[in-house]
């Protein structure tokens, strides 16, 4: 055995390790997803999961996971403008979820990551009265995603992970106090590259 073969296979392990580490699996079973894979909603740690294809149809439709759990659905929707001010929250970028126990929480990105706080439960109510399609959120895996940043006039009904890549995007692009010149073309971008779906 030479030392340049030793080396060499020594490289090759780390670097396949390396790239084992990159690589998302199921948080259920371990096997490795596809970029565009399932999320489970942990109502317990209020985090999103990564699963696979097989483990997500256990949480279809309310099945394994006794209300722990919830699949988050895929659906986006684009809602023409809504008056959000009567929900009392001055940011222009925030996603307002309502959960399984009546409460809504609003939370919006900052260079820390997300900011969350809980609106008013009837004043939600009043507005979901006016525009339909907030009652039919699903609570806790689905979210109203405004962006009236810099003049925009964005709206939408989207899965809680597109809300958390947004606050992701927002951290990993802000830089110093006002968040640089990056930050805004890239939530652009983000609400840009937002499509319909059911």
């Amino acid at each position: 055995m030479t030392a340049d073969g030793a080396l060499a296979r020594l490289i090759r392990s780390a670097a396949d390790r390396a790239a084992e580490a990159d690589t998302e699996v199921c948080e259920l079973c371990a096997a490795r997803v596809a970029e565009e894979h399932p999320h489970l909603y942990d109502t317990g740690a209020g985090q999103v999961r990564c699963v696979c294809r097989p483990c997500s149809v256990l949480f279809a439709d309310g099945g394994a996971g006794e209300a722990r759990y919830r699949l988050v659905p895929r659906r986006r929707l684009r809602l023409p403008p809504v008056d959000t001010g009567v929900l009392g929250v001055p940011v222009g970028l925030v996603f307002f979820v309502p959960r399984s126990d009546g409460t809504v929480t609003a939370q919006g990105p900052s260079p820390a990551g997300a900011m969350a706080w809980e609106v008013d439960a009837a004043a939600w109510q009043r507005l979901a009265a006016a525009v339909p399609q907030l009652a039919g959120l699903t609570p806790d895996v689905e979210a109203l995603l405004v962006n009236t940043v810099r003049g925009l006039d964005e709206h939408w009904i989207v899965p809680v992970d597109d809300c958390y890549r947004m606050i992701a995007l927002v951290r990993r692009e802000w830089r110093g106090l006002s968040g640089g010149g990056r930050v805004w073309p890239a939530v652009e971008q983000f609400f840009g590259e937002l499509t319909e779906r059911s």
